[in-house]
């Protein structure tokens, strides 16, 4: 187990989330943690956390706290120095972001594409994604061995993001480097090469779109960047920044967490030995099981109490997804795996106004791919321990080397 410091009269938990013991398998610590100071502050974060599912559940929905401060207090007042210059591209285009916003510019913006991702609507991809699916396992069947992240679980997400969208499937290597460089801005820990290279990133990829974008309002298609296109061309709705900042973070937020979520699922599976009549259960016990994201973050609105704790405008509250989902007092046997469990308000998609709005599409590209990856590779096992990757607050697989 990673080494850890409670300590209970302070409230307070020093923790390096760079741990390998800990990033590799944080239950045990949050376990310990939930059990003895379930509300804490996080000595190497510097801000309170909450382990319970209650809490995270309560606090994902409570309309004081949000992910934007700046809409209701300045830097000046937060007591906050100005960006360091380097990183103002990165920040001139994280406020545009559908992830970062508070209403009413988050409920204008998540309009435009709520749509698209309702579950009626992302049912119409079932064959694409079978299809797709298949073709993947067609690459590496003959090979009786394969690294499953780079093989399965990546071009999965990433190829049907781009083709709902509307953006060239072939691009999706380079889309998935700009992104990689982009989230490694919300690591542990990051020095000024990440900051760089997350910076060039924002920069070629916002480049990109915006090329692409005038490119497509020559020639329309039935995607949703094209009504993207046609919401900003009628005004009012939707700016040409807000446009090509929205359709970066769906690329982004369309891959990277599902990634995470079917790697670790196919994992889940391996190690509890099941391998037919996967169905939603099993999805859903995955997600809660072992969550693609740990950790998220919001600032409190308003001076407030919560649990006790006086918080001033502008802290920020760290809501531990993967602690609420091993809660025993909303789980019983947290961590036994029981695809029929029933109810499983697991909250590794979040709560509230900032719900994931890819959650029916993801959840259908794991509902298809992984029970077709095992009904096509019957002898499919683990040909060496799963690594995770050292980048908390994200819970995903480094690789994933499987023998069949």
């Amino acid at each position: 187990m990673a080494a850890m410091r409670i300590d209970i009269s302070n409230r307070s938990v020093s923790l390096d989330p760079v741990d390998p013991d800990f990033y590799h398998n944080p239950y045990p610590a949050y376990h310990m943690i939930r059990a003895k100071v379930p509300v804490f502050k996080w000595d190497e974060y510097g801000y309170w956390c909450f382990s319970r599912h209650e809490d995270v559940n309560a606090l994902l929905r409570d309309r004081r706290f949000g992910r934007q401060i700046l809409h209701v207090a300045t830097r000046e007042e937060l007591g906050w120095s100005e960006s360091p210059e380097h990183l103002k591209p990165f920040f001139a285009f994280e406020k545009h972001s559908l992830l970062e916003l508070e209403p009413p510019v988050h409920t204008r913006l998540r309009s435009l594409v709520t749509r698209s991702f309702l579950s009626r609507q992302v049912e119409r991809l079932r064959p694409q994604i079978t299809s797709l699916s298949n073709q993947l396992i067609d690459r590496f069947e003959g090979q009786h061995e394969a690294e499953l992240i780079a093989a399965f679980a990546t071009p999965i997400p990433v190829i049907v993001i781009c083709e709902l969208l509307g953006v060239p499937a072939d691009m999706a290597q380079q889309l998935l480097s700009w992104s990689h460089d982009m989230v490694a801005m919300y690591q542990a820990r990051r020095d000024r090469s990440v900051e760089d290279a997350a910076v060039k990133a924002t920069v070629d990829f916002s480049d990109f779109m915006r090329g692409y974008v005038n490119k497509r309002r020559k020639d329309p298609r039935d995607d949703l960047l094209s009504e993207l296109i046609r919401a900003e061309e009628q005004g009012a709705k939707l700016s040409e920044d807000e446009l090509v900042t929205t359709a970066i973070l769906l690329l982004n937020a369309g891959h990277e967490a599902t990634v995470h979520a079917i790697g670790n699922g196919i994992k889940c599976l391996l190690e509890h030995n099941i391998r037919e009549g996967i169905g939603e259960g099993h999805v859903e016990e995955t997600l809660r099981y072992d969550a693609p994201l740990h950790l998220f973050t919001r600032y409190a609105l308003e001076d407030l109490e919560y649990a006790g704790i006086r918080f001033r405008k502008g802290e920020t509250v760290g809501l531990m997804l993967g602690a609420a989902n091993r809660d025993p007092e909303r789980f019983p046997e947290p961590d036994r795996f029981e695809p029929s469990r029933d109810p499983n308000p697991q909250v590794s998609f979040g709560a509230g106004i900032h719900f994931c709005i890819g959650a029916p599409l993801a959840r259908l590209e794991m509902q298809v791919a992984m029970p077709l990856l095992f009904q096509r590779l019957p002898k499919l096992r683990l040909a060496e321990q799963p690594r995770y990757r050292n980048a908390y607050h994200f819970h995903g697989l480094e690789s994933l080397q499987v023998a069949f």
